[in-house]
């Protein structure tokens, strides 16, 4: 998907994103709401979990691109008999691939979903995680892995880069940049995203 940060208040208006996954929406060229078009492409993503295909490509002709374009934008799909899918995560499939996204179900509406709800652990409820499991601010996390490296710098005898049985190219110690090891994967292209705290 692609959310824009709702604290810039802007408004997305690229296509971007892999073709199954696009909104009808985002087809369009006009600015959109970036969520509800996020909306649209986890529901592609419950769909292929649940089926093992794409919902709009062609069965008949799956690699047509502009097949798959027009069903996105005809909202049209359809769950094969073969697949057994309740009818609350039908109805959920139903809400969510509608083509208008002023109509489309949003994210606040998917957690009470029935769906979503059934057989849902109590400690992931939405009161649950804000009781139980407040969030940890930056500063929390940054002392967290800075005390995992103190615990694997402690526990194999390493010390920091250049030291006695300390890697060579100091991947592992107090003093670690993490932009020393983007030398070391230029030449790979995994698709992958990586986010360096």
């Amino acid at each position: 998907g692609y959310s824009k940060s709702g604290v810039l208040h802007s408004q997305p208006k690229t296509t971007v994103g892999t073709p199954a996954y696009i909104a009808p929406e985002v087809l369009s060229k006009k600015e959109y709401d970036g969520k509800i078009a996020d909306v649209w492409s986890c529901g592609v993503t419950l769909y292929v979990m649940l089926v093992g295909a794409y919902p709009f490509e062609d069965p008949s002709d799956p690699k047509d691109f502009r097949k798959t374009i027009g069903r996105i934008l005809r909202s049209q799909y359809s769950i094969p008999d073969y697949v057994r899918v309740s009818d609350e995560c039908k109805h959920l499939l139903s809400r969510i691939f509608v083509a208008n996204p002023e109509k489309r179900i949003t994210m606040e509406e998917i957690k009470n979903h029935s769906w979503f709800l059934k057989n849902l652990p109590v400690e992931m409820s939405e009161g649950s995680l804000r009781v139980n499991n407040p969030s940890q601010t930056v500063e929390e996390v940054v002392w967290v892995i800075e005390e995992a490296r103190k615990s694997i710098i402690g526990a194999s005898g390493l010390s920091g880069a250049g030291g006695s049985g300390g890697s060579s190219n100091g991947a592992i110690g107090s003093s670690m940049d993490l932009d020393d090891l983007d030398a070391d994967y230029d030449d790979i292209d995994t698709g992958d995203f990586v986010c360096a705290l």
